[in-house]
């Protein structure tokens, strides 16, 4: 039995719809409000957020290729999902969003606080770095790490739904994310529980791969353009610098994360 024949809110492909879902009324874009659902959309994003238990689903939204997939793959889908036309999707998220035929609307994860941070390995901290797409990457850079978490503000950076989620390709529910109300007090807080803060920026005083690592790290990293603000940087233990040998001397701000958990985790002997 298909997944046509299994749920009456499939959309014929003829364009006419049996029980179109009163979720899929036309909205100016794919963000929430901030007091609404968690949007995900696409594959990996939506097939950790089934994977995880600590996640709950309210609604699942599937064309039906996306349904026969999870289901050849026997992943549970929680909740009984609506099957739709692909077209439905694109009008909820815009021609733009590539969703793969899944949708779902979920609960935020409960975030940790900064107290409930491990006294072990590297966590990452962002300063109003808010464009979604370097935070997803950032994030799945993250998971590929083991980063512990990733600290950032709660106000001046992207909410995590929508367009960092599918960046972030499922690390959303893998790496903890810790929203503090004031950075300079949170890296305060870390530097008193012993972690090694270290703010990158490309005015540092020496190479991060000269810099004496330890664990617990923190790795400090600025919005593209600005950097870090001075009342960060002088919150940090260290100030460095990501010294590259060619022409163009500075990277973005999710490749620099790369480089820098790279050198941080091969120095501690975290790589395997």
């Amino acid at each position: 039995m298909s997944p046509r024949d299994r749920n009456p809110h499939f959309a014929r492909r003829d364009g006419k719809d049996r029980g179109k879902s009163p979720g899929f009324a036309r909205r100016p874009g794919p963000r929430e409000p901030a007091d609404g659902p968690v949007i995900l959309y696409g594959w990996h994003t939506v097939a950790a957020a089934l994977g995880n238990p600590r996640r709950k689903i309210l609604k699942l939204f599937l064309t039906e290729n996306a349904a026969r997939r999870l289901a050849d793959e026997k992943i549970d889908t929680r909740v009984t999902p609506e099957l739709v036309r692909p077209s439905l999707i694109d009008q909820r998220l815009g021609p733009d969003a590539v969703h793969q035929g899944l949708l779902a609307e979920v609960e935020p994860l409960d975030a940790p606080d900064i107290a409930d941070l491990p006294s072990d390995g590297i966590v990452l901290v962002l300063d109003q770095i808010t464009d979604p797409h370097n935070v997803g990457a950032i994030m799945r850079s993250a998971a590929a790490f083991a980063v512990k978490a990733i600290v950032t503000t709660a106000r001046h950076s992207p909410e995590a739904t929508g367009v960092l989620a599918k960046s972030a390709s499922g690390a959303l529910e893998l790496v903890p994310l810790v929203l503090v109300p004031n950075l300079a007090r949170a890296l305060t807080d870390l530097n008193d529980r012993g972690f090694l803060t270290v703010g990158l920026d490309s005015e540092g005083g020496d190479d991060l791969g000269a810099v004496a690592l330890r664990q617990p790290l923190a790795l400090v990293l600025g919005a593209e353009g600005k950097g870090l603000r001075q009342l960060t940087r002088q919150t940090c233990n260290v100030v460095a610098r990501l010294d590259m040998p060619g022409e163009i001397k500075s990277l973005n701000v999710s490749n620099a994360a790369v480089l820098a958990l790279y050198i941080g985790a091969s120095r501690l002997g975290l790589m395997g």
